[in-house]
């Protein structure tokens, strides 16, 4: 009997244990060094937005995403990713000289999409969960972005 319930402490701690590591699992880092997981946010949609400094369209977007930023911040969170592989450092560099009010990502641990975007600038319309609802190619405005995450809310 001592046998059996000590296998079944084990087997507990176990269990727990692998609960503990899925649920403290970091999906991506910020150049601020926050942690973040695509299903986590209180509820919040995600807009992640690839971009790149040689990219004019991507640059151009900017102060559109900025906007949307600055109108939804409340519901929505809004992530820049660097199509380039760039350090914490360089990364910071472009956030400040192109006014990225957002969170720019530093580190990605897992995709919910299949791979990185093949053409710039593209952006992916999260849910609440994490899973993606849509993905847009090409500059967008931030009415755009809302009217998107509208109408993907309603379906």
């Amino acid at each position: 009997m001592k046998k059996i319930v000590i296998g079944l402490a084990a087997l507990l701690a176990l269990l727990l244990g692998l609960w503990a590591q899925n649920s403290l699992k970091v999906d991506f880092t910020s150049t601020d060094g926050n942690e973040y997981r695509w299903s986590s946010g209180e509820g919040k949609w995600k807009v992640v937005n690839y971009f790149a400094e040689w990219c004019a369209p991507c640059l151009r977007e900017m102060p559109e995403l900025n906007r949307f930023y600055q109108l939804h911040k409340d519901e929505i969170d809004i992530f820049a990713v660097s199509f380039d592989p760039l350090d914490n450092e360089q990364l910071t560099a472009l956030k400040h000289k192109y006014d990225i009010q957002f969170a720019v990502v530093a580190s990605l641990n897992s995709l919910p999409w299949n791979q990185p975007p093949k053409s710039l600038p593209t952006t992916y319309i999260l849910d609440a969960k994490g899973n993606v609802r849509q993905q847009l190619k090409g500059e967008q405005s931030a009415q755009k972005l809302i009217q998107t995450i509208n109408q993907l809310k309603s379906l």
